[in-house]
């Protein structure tokens, strides 16, 4: 099925192409049809599943049908649990976007930079706002945004904004919108906690699920190693130098260990970088670039600064701890194995965290293949 049978504007046909798409995946057959249509959507939707393209392509379509009005409210609302995907988010609107006449105007606003400048932008009028729930609200009490023309709304990775903490904000958020509009609802996962917020959210919504639930992409390759606590960076030192590994994201549960890893990766020749809410936004973005380009060969992130990385093509990546949360072990090998691509995921589990491994098993519904870890 082309893009070209989506019912989208020559416009944006020409906007996918120049991006070098072609066929869309199975969430955006799906997803695009339904929020053309108006309706309210749920999507049980896994990172590198087109998600982003799936919302973004038929909001810039129905947006640039309606009158335009010269004052630019906000008519878009997209909320995003980090910097991070709002970023990307942001920059899947603007490349969608750059043949549309008139053209939309978008913005992006996030917390951990100053403030002002986001305020300037925003009383210039905007469109489609991709915007973390805090920093919203930070604009919203400035008076630099008012959120009372929304028609579409759109909650990004839900599932992750509510383990964040951000079920307050967004609450207060949907106080200030209009009762008449169209919510769409992006989840990884389907906990009780999403089950109510869309029971008070969404109305006769249309569903999509496109990965079994809680389950991981089938083209990643899963396998856990057993590694002495104190043996991980030895071990991971040798993963990576004897199988020439070029591109690795690696996860910790701690910013402390995310940097001492990085300083021992370092140390044995193996460039790298750490991402996490300590860092600025600057040190994250530069981290983020020079991983992408190849400037760097592995990442080391925390959970929270790892949403949103988007590469697609990424070969690797270690649980160098295992998640407190099973279902964060399914968010975090979903950054490889992108768009029917192939990938790796490497867990270095300690005694410890046996009974860990297990609930992740449970969880996916999958034994996962065991490794030797000779000496380690």
């Amino acid at each position: 099925m082309p893009f070209s049978s989506l019912g989208l504007s020559e416009s944006l046909l020409r906007a996918i192409g120049d991006s070098g798409y072609t066929v869309p995946t199975p969430i955006q057959q799906k997803s695009i049809p339904a929020v053309l249509s108006g309706r309210d959507l749920l999507a049980a939707a896994q990172t590198g599943t087109g998600k982003t393209a799936g919302f973004t392509l038929p909001i810039l379509q129905r947006l640039a049908d309606k009158h335009f009005d010269r004052n630019r409210p906000v008519r878009a609302l997209i909320l995003t649990p980090t910097r991070e995907l709002a970023a990307q988010v942001g920059e899947s609107v603007t490349k969608y976007g750059a043949h549309l006449v008139p053209l939309l105007k978008s913005d992006v606003v996030f917390g951990g930079v100053k403030i002002n400048p986001q305020m300037i932008r925003l009383r210039g009028g905007v469109d489609i706002l991709t915007a973390t729930p805090g920093r919203l609200l930070d604009l919203v009490a400035q008076n630099a945004v008012k959120l009372n023309q929304v028609e579409v709304l759109v909650l990004d990775e839900a599932d992750r904004m509510l383990d964040m903490g951000f079920i307050r904000d967004i609450h207060k958020i949907l106080a200030l919108l209009p009762k008449k509009r169209q919510n769409l609802l992006f989840s990884a996962t389907y906990s009780p906690e999403i089950r109510k917020l869309t029971q008070n959210l969404l109305i006769d919504p249309v569903r999509i699920e496109v990965a079994v639930e809680n389950a991981a992409a089938d083209t990643v390759e899963q396998i856990a190693y057993s590694v002495n606590k104190t043996a991980k960076a030895a071990f991971l030192t040798q993963l990576i130098k004897h199988n020439d590994w070029r591109q690795v994201l690696v996860f910790t549960s701690t910013k402390h260990g995310a940097n001492k890893l990085t300083e021992k990766l370092n140390s044995a020749q193996i460039s790298a970088k750490a991402i996490h809410g300590n860092k600025s936004q600057g040190a994250r973005t530069s981290a983020l670039a020079d991983f992408k380009s190849g400037g760097i060969r592995v990442l080391v992130a925390t959970d929270v600064a790892a949403r949103g990385i988007d590469i697609v093509q990424l070969p690797h990546v270690v649980n160098y701890e295992l998640p407190r949360s099973s279902a964060d072990y399914v968010h975090r090998i979903g950054r490889t194995g992108r768009a029917g691509r192939g990938g790796l995921a490497v867990s270095l589990i300690s005694e410890e965290e046996s009974n860990a491994l297990r609930l992740v098993e449970k969880l996916i519904g999958a034994k996962i293949k065991r490794g030797q870890a000779t000496g380690f």
